[in-house]
């Protein structure tokens, strides 16, 4: 596979290449320029930094979404940011020491860790309080001290405000008419070796539509998002059987996303003759999806109330897990106070802030946060010793820290290397603002960076007991039960199966970006993300397989065969030992080369498939 044949440090440094979100770079741009702005007028620049500083970690939890689900991302994460920085400054306020400054961070250190494993928003939250204690703790302190914490409240604030609902679109009208389009391709590229990526898009479209529909409530748009859902179930049986549809079939979904972006309208679904289960459960699906985007009552199956919001905190706090992940940044922190105390650093809160960005939990691979981050900052302080050189003028350097922040949106999609160049001009520069630095103190940062980035791989990632596997067979694990209960919902005809659907196709997208930010890394780990690389293509072919035999059942008058679904279940419950107890398999995954024929069952061929793979176990 090619993703196989791609050496590990090529995948490491080459970035993605998102489309530009210029709304997000246009109101990061002025939440971060107005509040120094209004700090030069009031010749309060020590507030107008935190107000910016503020500003800027809102910045970093932007969306483009409903105003309520924005206004909660964005508020829990500068909430923690702020109490990151009351603790902080009142550390400095009353000038701890260094064994009380080190365990207050330490202490500071688990609870984020805790904290960032929980979750997304946890992750988001977590990361700032560290961030912004050790900012705090080292910071000249405005007047008075604690007034430092309330205006980074208020900087987030104004990034608030910049986003609040006015003439733009609705976000989920955009994500809708996105996922349509991305069905589009996958109808387009049915038979073809396109198809596998094409299904993975829409995947990752359909994940960022739910995020927007996280509720219980019926709104004029979720009929149309729950054709999506069932279009997409039978364009993925489709992708299975390796069976296309006509062009014009293909060319329904591009027109229904322009309809939804429209605000509705009428899509004629093309007459033709749908010979198979799945394109039968596709034709149904398309016409619903057609009645929806016009107003009309969509043919579409009862569907229960959704699971929780994918974006919730989804472990308890104080887990295992969340624990676990508590311990190994504070032990990162800690081995980082025990040698800033020892080590004459004229910043010393910059090496437990960058170890704070490097063990942030959902960003990849720790090694390779540690090594961009170093090499980021180096490109970085380049930069910004190159523009100092040339000028100190206030006005000038608050116009760089908004182009700075401005890039961080697109920075952040496309590589966290890129993400470390844009950010630290920006810190030095506010840090120049706040009248902290001059240019001669910004080659150290490097060499903070490089301590800092080397005290993660050591501790943090060497050392730690909690090897590789612990990160990608976790998610093999949460992808079979999900699977298993698809299965279960189709075979058993049980309530829910939309949603547990949704539920499965997700998990296996996680567990397929789990071994794609495996295959970036150096061996051992590169060398295991390539041994489950073959498990995790067979379990999306298997969803894939679920999809077809739940047409079949619905469209074929097939009977379940309780000795196939049995082998399936077998065969999965096979497969989750397997990666608990670390023994991926080391064959290649079934790939077709014909169409499936109908008269078959879907179900006993992907028992055949999956128990070839098994056999092939290490």
């Amino acid at each position: 596979m090619p993703e196989q044949r791609t050496p590990w440090w090529a995948r490491a440094v080459r970035p993605e290449r998102p489309p530009l979100p210029v709304v997000l770079m246009v109101r990061a741009a002025v939440g971060m320029a107005v509040p120094l702005v209004l700090g030069l007028w009031a010749h309060r620049l020590d507030l107008g930094v935190f107000a910016g500083l503020g500003a800027m970690h809102a910045t970093m939890n932007d969306r483009v979404e409903p105003a309520g689900l924005r206004t909660a991302r964005i508020g829990s994460a500068v909430a923690a940011s702020a109490a990151g920085m009351l603790i902080g400054t009142a550390l400095q306020h009353v000038h701890a020491g260094v064994v009380v400054l080190g365990a207050g961070l330490t202490l500071t250190a688990f609870v984020s860790g805790a904290l960032s494993a929980t979750g997304p928003r946890g992750s988001a939250a977590g990361m700032l309080l560290l961030v912004s204690a050790a900012l705090g703790s080292g910071m000249p302190l405005p007047g008075p001290w604690w007034a430092a914490a309330p205006m980074m409240l208020a900087g987030a604030a104004f990034v608030v405000l910049l986003g609040l609902p006015g003439r733009a679109a609705d976000p989920r009208v955009r994500a809708l008419a996105a996922a349509y389009e991305a069905l589009g391709r996958t109808l387009g590229d049915l038979g073809t070796p396109r198809g596998a990526g094409s299904r993975r898009v829409l995947t990752a479209r359909l994940n960022q539509v739910q995020d927007l529909f996280p509720g219980h409530g019926r709104t004029a748009l979720r009929p149309v998002y729950e054709a999506a859902l069932a279009a997409t179930e039978a364009a993925t049986g489709l992708l299975w059987a390796w069976r296309p549809v006509p062009a014009e079939v293909a060319a329904v979904p591009g027109q229904l996303a322009a309809a939804v972006r429209r605000g509705g309208g009428e899509v004629v679904v093309p007459r033709w003759r749908p010979d198979t289960p799945a394109r039968q459960a596709l034709d149904v699906a398309l016409r619903a999806a057609a009645d929806a985007v016009a107003g009309r009552p969509a043919r579409i199956d009862a569907v229960p109330a959704p699971p929780p919001d994918p974006w919730r905190l989804r472990g308890r706090l104080w887990s295992a897990a969340s624990a676990r992940y508590g311990l190994r940044v504070a032990l990162c922190i800690a081995a980082g106070s025990a040698v800033t105390a020892n080590y004459p650093l004229s910043k010393s809160y910059w090496v437990p802030m960058t170890i704070a960005f490097v063990v942030k939990p959902d960003l990849g691979s720790v090694f390779l946060r540690a090594v961009s981050r170093a090499v980021g900052t180096v490109l970085g302080v380049v930069v910004t010793a190159a523009l100092l050189a040339s000028t100190t003028e206030e006005w000038v350097l608050t116009a760089v820290a908004a182009l700075c922040v401005a890039l961080l949106p697109y920075a952040t999609a496309a590589h966290y290397g890129l993400t470390t160049v844009a950010m630290t001009p920006m810190a030095l520069v506010l840090l120049q603002l706040g009248g902290q630095s001059s240019a001669a103190e910004f080659w150290p940062r490097v060499l903070d960076t490089v301590l800092a980035s080397a005290i993660v791989l050591l501790f943090g990632y060497l050392l730690w007991p909690e090897r590789p596997r612990h990160r990608i067979e976790p998610r093999l694990v949460t992808a079979t039960t999900a699977l298993r209960s698809y299965l279960d919902a189709v075979t058993e005809h049980r309530t829910g199966e939309v949603w547990l659907r949704r539920t499965a196709y997700r998990s296996l997208a996680d567990a397929r970006q789990e071994v794609r930010q495996g295959l970036a890394e150096p061996p051992p780990t590169g060398r295991l993300a390539e041994q489950w690389l073959p498990a995790t293509a067979a379990l999306e072919r298997l969803g894939g397989a679920v999809a077809a035999f739940a047409a079949q059942i619905r469209y074929g008058g097939r009977v379940p065969d309780p000795g196939e679904t049995e082998r399936v279940r077998r065969a999965l419950d096979e497969l989750t030992a397997a990666a608990r107890e670390h023994r991926p398999p080391v064959g290649p995954a079934a790939r077709p080369d014909a169409p499936h024929d109908p008269a078959l069952s879907a179900l006993g061929r992907a028992a055949d498939e999956l128990e070839l793979l098994l056999k092939q176990r290490s």
